[in-house]
């Protein structure tokens, strides 16, 4: 047994006795080192810490102790992430010099008191601002499906170690889609939950308005324990919680029809499982992606301003001009972008008055191949990076949770749709994924090329 698993079944048979933790964790190490070469989505290997934090836990079961609800269960983060001892490279060849953290990030240091094992930290387009982890100072990502294709971004490798089975779970982050593209990319299923619902102290920030911590996982149950598990809920168990009337779906129409063939069928795919027959509009989609656009490089180039003037050339060229342009942003657009912001917030919550659950596709197409730079979408040609967020980054720009729901369809590459709820409506969505994948319409198996 080893991170081919799901979380549950291996916390279950550590906690049954049936395999200790130090032989799961010395597998999973085994694993990443055999095979990781393919995919490219570790940094960091922390197997001296994992292999300490594994023989804790076999030695908490041996005392007879109760033990919490991810023990002996492998992870990694993304490397933005603070990991105790390590740098937080946040993807940047300029975070190298940083001095390493002190401590864990909340999150990390949550997972550990759930018992999991922490193998290491995960690449990422630099600064979390790209959709294809083609990362010009540590390499590409590349995803398990297909390795001449992109894992998606900017949580690349975070998804890729999940859908190669090195490990089941992993964390990301997600600020215009960076888990949802990577999840359908690679076809699994992640959380982006509410707005400010997990802690983002202790990770390298790239957009304070709407930065968010999610995850991947293999199945909806793993999710839902994960996230009871970062906020700080230890004694969760292993099933979505359940909520008491049943939820009220509708597809989203208008803007999230413009994917291929392949995103609109997965959508009718999860629709007609589950019966639904609703389209409901949120009104200006577009103008509230400008404004997302607008906030992005401003925030972003502000933050990076003193390293765009003093290292310009240590940034990646894929990241650096974005970052610059976003520096010349006039204050006025800035401002009018959060008043839309607010306003758009607004439209969507007289939606969600009359229904509780949105679908919608989670990227316009499957993953593309490494270095492409264009994408024909319905006959039109457009820039591949920042339009793989055109559907996940209008719903992160007001802080709606979301979970990105893995459709196979046949002799094709995965791909994802997005349940959309309103704040706090987590539980809600968790239990819908776990319904579709009860039905095995939404599924996500190990998978090595």
């Amino acid at each position: 047994m080893d991170g081919s698993q799901n979380a549950i079944d291996i916390a279950n048979a550590i906690r049954l006795g049936t395999v200790s933790a130090l032989s799961v964790t010395e597998a999973a190490l085994a694993d990443i080192a055999r095979h990781d070469g393919r995919y490219n989505s570790f940094t960091t290997v922390t197997a001296g810490r994992a292999l300490q934090e594994a023989a804790a836990v076999d030695a908490a079961r041996a005392r007879g102790e109760r033990l919490p609800p991810l023990a002996g269960v492998p992870y990694a983060v993304k490397n933005l992430f603070d990991i105790a001892g390590l740098p937080t490279l946040a993807g940047a060849k300029i975070n190298q010099s940083h001095a390493p953290a002190s401590t864990d990030a909340p999150l990390v240091q949550a997972m550990q008191r759930a018992g999991a094992i922490l193998l290491g930290a995960l690449n990422m387009d630099e600064y979390a601002y790209g959709f294809t982890t083609e990362n010009h100072h540590f390499g590409p990502t590349r995803n398990p499906h297909d390795p001449t294709r992109s894992a998606g971004g900017s949580s690349g490798g975070s998804a890729a170690a999940v859908a190669a089975g090195l490990v089941p779970l992993t964390l990301g982050s997600d600020t215009n889609g960076s888990v949802r593209v990577p999840s359908s990319m690679c076809g699994l299923f992640g959380l982006k939950p509410t707005y400010g619902a997990l802690s983002l102290q202790g990770m390298f920030p790239f957009v304070h308005s709407f930065d968010h911590a999610g995850i991947f996982a293999r199945s909806a149950q793993d999710l839902s324990l994960c996230f009871d598990v970062l906020q700080c809920n230890t004694s969760a168990d292993s099933t979505p919680r359940l909520v008491s009337d049943t939820p009220r779906l509708a597809r989203l129409g208008g803007y999230f029809e413009q994917g291929d063939a392949q995103a609109q069928a997965a959508v009718a795919t999860v629709c007609k499982a589950l019966q639904v027959t609703q389209v409901v509009e949120l009104p200006e989609v577009a103008r509230a992606r400008s404004a997302a656009y607008l906030i992005t490089a401003s925030e972003g180039g502000n933050r990076h301003l003193t390293r765009l003037r003093m290292q310009a050339a240590d940034f990646d060229p894929l990241t650096r001009p974005r970052l610059a342009a976003g520096t010349t942003l006039p204050a006025a657009w800035y401002l009018q972008a959060q008043r839309l912001r607010r306003w758009f917030f607004e439209q969507a919550m007289q939606v969600f008055a009359s229904t509780d659950v949105l679908i919608a596709p989670a990227t316009p197409c499957c993953a593309q191949p490494l270095g492409q730079e264009d994408m024909v979408i319905n006959g039109n040609r457009m820039p591949l990076r920042p339009n793989m967020g055109m559907f996940t980054q209008p719903i992160s720009f007001i802080g709606l949770p979301v979970v990105a729901v893995p459709v196979h369809l046949p002799g094709q590459l995965p791909i994802a749709v997005q349940l959309i709820g309103a704040p706090g409506k987590e539980a809600q969505l968790l239990q819908l994924a776990h319904h579709l994948q009860s039905l095995s319409v939404c599924q996500s198996p190990v998978v090595r090329n």
